[in-house]
This record gives structure tokens, C-alpha cells and sequence, in this order.
């Protein structure tokens, strides 16, 4: 396929990159230590014998295959060879337990089943005999396991049949129509049951060309380390089919507890990441710079003064002249290039998206010469509806719309999108597809947000999750959330409030900086569970929160706190894949705690 040629489908795009690009490391992995090259050809060997082997196994078009593994390139394969055979996709979370996994494949139809590993192959088993539709199941590490198929069999099942009908896997991907069905990704339904969001092959391709003007020059040099969930659309879009369309190496993180280390093995040059990693890399330097001697955090503060004055030059991607560039070209390489080391030492590409990245954190960024393309979406829109352009960052926002997407802003503030990029709707769910789509084919995002004059973006807050008090005031705790979350000594914090007299918080110590301050003011630091409940330590994280948030207005304002003794986690599905905080979740996993600090409430 030339790059003339129209790329109407994801079959039309994997066909391109890997004849166009031909390249040594298009892939890489690390196994036993080591990070081992895949090359395009041995890409596109492992799709076709593996959509030929999935033919062999009895998927025919418009049958589902499910996925459930985390980031590896047994996944890149999977989602091809599926899409290949002229079939859909099926993405689970690896951290879903083996009831959500079973509501999934009942649901989808699901025919065969790819997982990564024992421990998720187990989980398969164990509900398997439920899933009337599942006839096969295929495990991708070389664990031998009773009643699954390993991945190497099958790819050798495949090589035979392609051996005799080399052109096999192409035809059938030639006979993909851009509106076909390529992939239902199941939302999480912390609100009710898991909806499968329907993608065709046009909503996501539509989305990666109009990416292009978002990183309008990567190229085949450029690397990326894809460690957010390929069940995602977020990585799936941007992290994958959009690197594919460039040639981009895409090497996969071992995991993400492994991102920083892996970070400075492969010096990537683009990043895609959500709002938590910036946090985390913030919070370290902070934490640095706090127990650095005193000329250290004076050059540190001096840099940054620097950094913040350069700030229009760094979101512009231009230089400063005069005495203004002498101090920023110092200031780099005392601080900055210190900083910009731990990422690898050569990004030139800094995405975010997934949830609202606090402007505090933006401007950081920005002024260590890393300005973060901040962007917008959600699965139903493949996922990007609006993202910053390079040289027109504009803090505090998420940019302007992409090409073709139209937005506007309802009478009660949400944020409506129509366009190519809008899902074809629920899985089996019409009801579901009406309630969200409307009429004249705009998609509710269930946002709240503002358009400036020139087209600029900024999101308020989930509509659910907008805070009404007693008293009618209505508090959006995102903003609120975010900036505390700037500080030192906080990791995490979700405000309280509807239908109360007043905003509440719990909050969750960041542990290192606590057990620091505690122990310069004399605390015991050995449990905990004690050190979040004494007296000393309360007041110091209630004069925390009060110094951060004057600019709120009364009704705004945080009138009580409790500490909680642990992070929240995945595993304990406190977070969401994409590590947002679920905040039903957590209002209700805490509710003994909340209930205590609105004792005796009363109006204030």
C-alpha cells in the first residue's frame, strides 16, 4: 500500500506501516534483562499467522475475539490478527475480577479468548464453562496449562494454512469496510452494569489522522514507551494505531511500577501519559529540593524563577534572547536537564490525557523545557475530542477541537461533540445509544466545561460529579483536588459534600514527606494507623489545606478532614485503570469515616 493510498481502516493502516517503514526494532520487549528488537517484517509474519490460525479456529466476520493481557506485543498481534480476520476485538483489563471478566465475554459473544499469563488463564477457566459462546483460549506465555491453547501451536497452525494461500490474511483484510465493527471497549460501571462501547474502524482511523496536527512530526526515529493500558483507548489510539501510522518503535514498559527505570533504559522520545505520573515526578523533585542543602534549593528556586519567566517561550517551543535566554540556558543545565534526565533525557513529545492535569503542574512542566500537550476524550469518541497543539499551549485547558470534530457547550454547561469520531453506540443497548446520542447526532460527555472566544477548551468537572449542598451552592472538587494534590505532603485527596452543609475531604498522606516532618517534630513514625490520627498531625495537614485554598469562596471552602492510613490502589479497585480515583467508590468504602466528620454538622 502506498502512502497515496487512503487509509480507510486499521488493516489498511498495520499493511502500511510495516511494508513502508521496514524497520529493525518497529517493536521491542524486555525478556530475561535484555530489550530484544522485532522487526516489521517479523510484525506482520506473527499478524497474518496468527489471523489465519484464528480463521482455523472457526472466526468468521463480525465474530468477537477477546484480549485479555497487559502491554506486550502478543496484544499488537491479537488486536491485528483479529481485525485481519475481519473481526472485532474485545479489550479486558487484566485487573478485572473474574465476575467482570465473565459479565464481558457473556455479553460481546466472545468466541476465543487470548491471556497473558497463568494467573489470568486460571481466571478464564474458572468461568468459562459459563460463557456459552467461548470455544477457545489461548494463553501467550509458554506456561503449559490443561484446556488452553499455547499461543506458539497456534501461530504454528497458522504458518502451515498461510503457507498454502500466502495472500490469505490480505484479501480477507481488503474486504474490511471502514464502517465495520473493529472493537467494544467495556466502560467500568461504577454506576451500574459495564456498557461495551462500539468503535468501527472509521471512528478510530478518523481520530489518527486528525491526531497528526496534534504531533504533526513524528517519524520513524521517534520512540515511545506504552505502559498505559492498551485496553484503553487513550494507548490504543495514540500509543499504538498512531505510532503504527508513523513507524514509531514502540517498546513496552515490563510494568508500571517499571516506568521510571524503563524510561531511562529506552530515552524515548515521545510520552503518553495521564495526569498521575506528572503529579509523582513532580512530588519527587519537591521532595528532593526540600532536603537538598541550602544552595541547592536556592539555585533550585532561582531556576524556576527563570523557567516561569521563559514560560510563553517554552509553551511556544521558541528561544529568548537577550539576558532572559543567558539565564535559561544556565538554569538548564544546572536544573532542568537534571530533571528532564530521569525521563529518558531526549522527549520532545509530552502528551496527557485520561483526566484534568492541574495547571500548577502544566506550568512546572513548561518551565523545565517539557510542555505537556494536554488533550481531552472519552472511549465513546476514540477517545480525542480537543488536545493542545505544539507551538499553542495554553495552560489550564485541553485545547482546541481536532479537525472534523465539532463541540459545543449545552444550556447547562456539558460539553457536546459531534462528528466521525462518535462511537456507533452500546453493545446491545439501544436504549443506552439513545440516551447519549441525540437526535441531530451530538454525544453527551457527561463534562462540564467552557469554550473561550478562540476556541480554547477548559473542563470544569464530571457532571456526576459536581457537588450540590444543602444550601443549593454548587462546587466542582476536581479543580479543587488538583491543586492540594500540588502539594508535598499530599498524594491524594477527594472532596465530600453533596447534600451536606459543608465540603469534607479525605486525604492520603504522601508517606515519605509525612514520616520526614514527623520525625523532625518528634512523632513516632513505626504505625500508621496512629501517625494519621494524632492530634499534631491533623492540624498540621488542616493548616496545609487552609493555606492552599484562600481563593475559594465560603461555601468552597474545606471545614474538615480525616487521614487515611493507606494509598488507594488498583487491587483494592479504588482506582480506575487509567488511575483515576473512583469516587463512589470511595464514598462508600469510607462512608463509617464521613459520617463521623458531619456529626453534629451544621450550616456554616
Amino acid at each position: 500500500m502506498s502512502s497515496t493510498t487512503p487509509l480507510r481502516t486499521l488493516c489498511d493502516l498495520f499493511y502500511f506501516s510495516v511494508d513502508t517503514f521496514r524497520k529493525p526494532d518497529h517493536l521491542r520487549v524486555k525478556k530475561d534483562g535484555v530489550w530484544r528488537e522485532i522487526s516489521s517484517d517479523a510484525y506482520r509474519q506473527a499478524v497474518e499467522e496468527l489471523s489465519m490460525a484464528l480463521r482455523g479456529l472457526g472466526i468468521e466476520p463480525g465474530d468477537r475475539v477477546a484480549i485479555l493481557s497487559e502491554n506486550r506485543p502478543e496484544w499488537a498481534y491479537a488486536d491485528l490478527a483479529t481485525l485481519c480476520a475481519a473481526a472485532a476485538d474485545v479489550p479486558v483489563y487484566p485487573t478485572l475480577t473474574a465476575e467482570q471478566l465473565l459479565y464481558i465475554l457473556k455479553d460481546s459473544g466472545t468466541k476465543v479468548l487470548f491471556v497473558s499469563n497463568e494467573e489470568q488463564a486460571r481466571k478464564a477457566l474458572s468461568v468459562r464453562a459459563q460463557a456459552p459462546d467461548l470455544r477457545h483460549v489461548i494463553l501467550m506465555d509458554a506456561t503449559p496449562l490443561p484446556d488452553t491453547l499455547a499461543f506458539a501451536d497456534v501461530l504454528a497452525r497458522g504458518r502451515e494454512s498461510l503457507a498454502r494461500d500466502p495472500k490469505a490474511v490480505q484479501e480477507r483484510a481488503a474486504s474490511v469496510g471502514p464502517h465495520d465493527l473493529a472493537t467494544i471497549i467495556y466502560t467500568s460501571g461504577t454506576t451500574g452494569e459495564p456498557k461495551g462501547v462500539m468503535l468501527s474502524h472509521d471512528n478510530i482511523v478518523s481520530n489518527v489522522n486528525a491526531s497528526d496536527e496534534v504531533i504533526p512530526d513524528l517519524s520513524g526515529p521517534d520512540s515511545v514507551l506504552s505502559f498505559l493500558p492498551l485496553c484503553h483507548i487513550f494507548e490504543r489510539m495514540a500509543g499504538h494505531c498512531l505510532m503504527l501510522k508513523h513507524g514509531v518503535s514502540i517498546s513496552y514498559a515490563e510494568s508500571i511500577d517499571k516506568v521510571p527505570a524503563n524510561l531511562m533504559e529506552v530515552k524515548p522520545t515521545v510520552m503518553l501519559a495521564v495526569p498521575r505520573l506528572f503529579d509523582k515526578i513532580y512530588a519527587r523533585v519537591h521532595e528532593g529540593v526540600a532536603s537538598a542543602p541550602p544552595l541547592r534549593r536556592k539555585i533550585f528556586g532561582w531556576a524556576m524563577g527563570v523557567g516561569r519567566r521563559a514560560l510563553s517561550y517554552r509553551l511556544s517551543r521558541t528561544s529568548p534572547g537577550g539576558l532572559l535566554g543567558l539565564k535559561l540556558a544556565l538554569a538548564d543545565k544546572l536544573v532542568f536537564s537534571k530533571i528532564r534526565a530521569r525521563t529518558g533525557g531526549r522527549l520532545r513529545i509530552v502528551v496527557s490525557g485520561g483526566a484534568p492535569l492541574s495547571p500548577e503542574i502544566g506550568t512546572f512542566f513548561a518551565a523545565i523545557g517539557l510542555p505537556i500537550q494536554e488533550g481531552y476524550g472519552l472511549t465513546e469518541t476514540s477517545p480525542v475530542i480537543a488536545a493542545n497543539r505544539p507551538k499553542a499551549i495554553r495552560v489550564g485547558t485541553v485545547g482546541r477541537p481536532l479537525p472534523g470534530v465539532e463541540v459545543r457547550i449545552a444550556d447547562d454547561g456539558e460539553i457536546l461533540t459531534r462528528g466521525r469520531h462518535v462511537m456507533k453506540g452500546y453493545f446491545g443497548k439501544p436504549e443506552a445509544t439513545a440516551d447519549a446520542i441525540d437526535k441531530d447526532g451530538w454525544f453527551h460527555t457527561g463534562d462540564v466545561g467552557v469554550l473561550s472566544a478562540d476556541g480554547y477548551l477548559s473542563i470544569t468537572d464530571r457532571k456526576k460529579d459536581i457537588i450540590v449542598t444543602s444550601g443549593g451552592k454548587n462546587l466542582a472538587p476536581q479543580p479543587i483536588e488538583n491543586h492540594i494534590k500540588t502539594h508535598p505532603m499530599v498524594a491524594e485527596i477527594v472532596v465530600i459534600g453533596d447534600k451536606r452543609h459543608f465540603p469534607t475531604a479525605l486525604v492520603v498522606p504522601r508517606f515519605e514527606t509525612l514520616e520526614k516532618w514527623a520525625q523532625e517534630n518528634g512523632l513516632p513514625t513505626g504505625n500508621r494507623e496512629e501517625l494519621v490520627t494524632s492530634p499534631k498531625v491533623v492540624a498540621e495537614y488542616e493548616r496545609v489545606i487552609k493555606d492552599m485554598t484562600p481563593h475559594l469562596a465560603p461555601f468552597e471552602k474545606i471545614k474538615k478532614i480525616a487521614l487515611l492510613s493507606r494509598e488507594f490502589s488498583l487491587e483494592a479497585g479504588e482506582l480506575t485503570p487509567k488511575l483515576n480515583v473512583k469516587r463512589r467508590v470511595i464514598e462508600q468504602r469510607y462512608k463509617e469515616i464521613i459520617d463521623r466528620l458531619y456529626q453534629g454538622e451544621s450550616a456554616a
